[in-house]
């Protein structure tokens, strides 16, 4: 006989709507990743500079950043579905861009120069759009999956993302050595559309903001003060922002890959997938083994475990060593990324979703290409290796003293939350 209060691990999975928003996000991320890993490779093949990469970072960041908070505003009054149809649009001119800009005939008859700052222009603009995708996401998951499953929800939707993750670098790499960097683009061209397609699939949400037509400032001050006001959602994504920003090891993969290491574009692409593999992996196991008890020392235990890794793959001078210690380091990741967006889902009521979302991906989102930026700037300052251990060493600090100085924190625990949306329910 069933036992009625155990967990269903499959219970998002049972919505096909959902199967087919895990279809599409999939896609999406797959291509995003792998186009991002084919504009790091091109760039450094032309460049050699390490800077380059972190410039990379720095034109994603910009327009991120500024647009996140308005971006948020936006979705919470807009219909979700449509929104994302846009972004996805916005998104297939970029990559068409990045595709033509590759062309062999283009390339040998413009300055390396006008090719390399095309290619910063269109990660610019790609920037305006990554504001929008993700506080549109999150708030479309909720108006499919109903409350009570939110957790689960999250799980599968945070593990597709890691999956796609694992697949489009590994991919990436291999396409990169076969047909080489202008047809890898086409690929990536050719994923965008489908997702396109994909999202016809989904019909339209209703808005649940009550407040259409609020004054933009008014908007985003109440979003801000929410955020800061909910100390549980605060804690949580300035932790994962200050361990992503410092621990950004992974923008210089092209640097171990072809110069330290040496192990060419196939080496890379396995470089880039381990930690995604070990994230993903780990999200499997939470979707049998929720780890909503004493959320708030996990999290500070996976992040401590994330910079150990990073500082460990930083001194490796073997290439599988350096594997297992990227492998590790998403599996730390991993945690974290559940434990921060059961929060996130739990913690945030529908009409906010957009702006809360905004916020965080200003705290964590746009750490990844700022964590780029500096991992460049600190590669060329001090050197590589010692850029990755100092990144790893100040995760550490940073958990450390969150764990003193917040105790609040570190009891935090998310089954009562959880027992209550399933009461509501």
């Amino acid at each position: 006989m069933k036992n009625p209060n155990k967990k269903d691990p499959y219970a998002a999975l049972r919505i096909k709507e959902f199967n087919i928003f895990l279809l599409l996000r999939f896609a999406l991320v797959f291509a995003w990743s792998m186009q991002f890993i084919i504009i790091e490779w091109q760039v450094y093949s032309i460049t050699k500079d390490p800077l380059s990469l972190g410039i990379i970072g720095l034109m994603e960041i910009v327009p991120a950043l500024s647009m996140a908070l308005f971006a948020g505003h936006i979705v919470d009054q807009k219909e979700k579905r449509n929104l994302l149809a846009i972004c996805i649009s916005f998104f297939s001119l970029i990559s068409l861009g990045l595709f033509l800009l590759t062309w062999p005939k283009i390339v040998q008859d413009w300055s390396t120069n006008s090719v390399l700052y095309c290619i910063y222009a269109l990660v610019f603009f790609g920037g305006f759009i990554r504001a929008f995708f993700g506080p549109t996401i999150f708030s479309l998951i909720a108006l499919i999956v109903p409350k009570k499953i939110y957790p689960n929800a999250a799980t599968w939707s945070s593990s597709t993302w890691q999956m796609a993750s694992v697949l489009g670098p590994a991919t990436a790499g291999v396409l990169i050595s076969i047909i080489g960097v202008h047809w890898s683009l086409c690929f990536v061209f050719g994923l965008v559309m489908f997702s396109l397609i994909t999202l016809s699939q989904i019909k339209k949400k209703p808005i649940l903001n009550p407040k259409i037509g609020e004054p933009v400032m008014q908007s985003l001050k109440e979003g801000i003060r929410f955020v800061f006001k909910t100390k549980a959602i605060l804690g949580a994504i300035t932790l994962d922002m200050v361990a992503v920003l410092f621990g950004g090891a992974v923008a210089l993969l092209p640097i171990f890959a072809q110069d330290i290491l040496k192990v060419g574009s196939e080496g890379f692409g396995v470089l880039r997938a381990a930690p995604a593999v070990g994230a993903f992996l780990t999200m499997l196991a939470t979707a049998y083994l929720p780890i909503s008890k004493n959320a708030g020392m996990k999290l500070l235990a996976a992040i401590f475990g994330f910079g150990v890794c990073i500082i460990v793959f930083g001194l490796s001078s073997i290439f599988w060593i350096s594997v297992v210690a990227l492998f590790f380091s998403g599996v730390t990741d991993g945690v974290s990324m559940v434990i921060r967006q059961t929060i996130l889902q739990i913690k945030t009521p529908d009409h906010m979703r957009g702006r809360v979302s905004s916020v965080n991906s200003m705290f964590v989102g746009s750490s990844n290409e700022l964590g780029a930026f500096e991992s460049g700037v600190t590669a060329k300052l001090m050197g590589t290796v010692t850029a990755v251990v100092f990144g790893g060493t100040m995760t550490l600090i940073t958990v450390i003293t969150t764990g003193i100085v917040s105790p609040s924190f570190r009891k935090l625990d998310l089954r009562k939350d959880i027992e209550e949306h399933e009461k509501d329910d």
